[in-house]
């Protein structure tokens, strides 16, 4: 039962990395470029690195189901946001 823990905790930190990416980009390419911008850069690279080192050291036997879980919300994310873009 400890990768259902692991692939959730993975998924809930995909959807995170993808909101702060799309809000990252957005406002990189809108021109909009400050210090907040920073932070949600910095923020952006080192989520995935806390939760895969927490995931390690406490939940280990999870830790693959982990990253599947962030791999694939992320990927499952971008699609959404693809078709929705699309539809409009």
């Amino acid at each position: 039962m400890l990768f259902l823990l692991g692939f959730f905790i993975g998924a809930a930190s995909g959807v995170l990395q993808f909101l702060l990416l799309s809000k990252f980009t957005g406002a990189v390419t809108g021109g909009k470029f400050n210090n907040k911008m920073v932070l949600l850069a910095v923020s952006q690279f080192l989520l995935p690195l806390l939760v895969l080192l927490g995931c390690a050291f406490l939940l280990f036997e999870s830790l693959l189901w982990t990253g599947i879980g962030m791999a694939g919300s992320l990927i499952i994310c971008a699609v959404v946001r693809f078709v929705v873009s699309r539809r409009r």
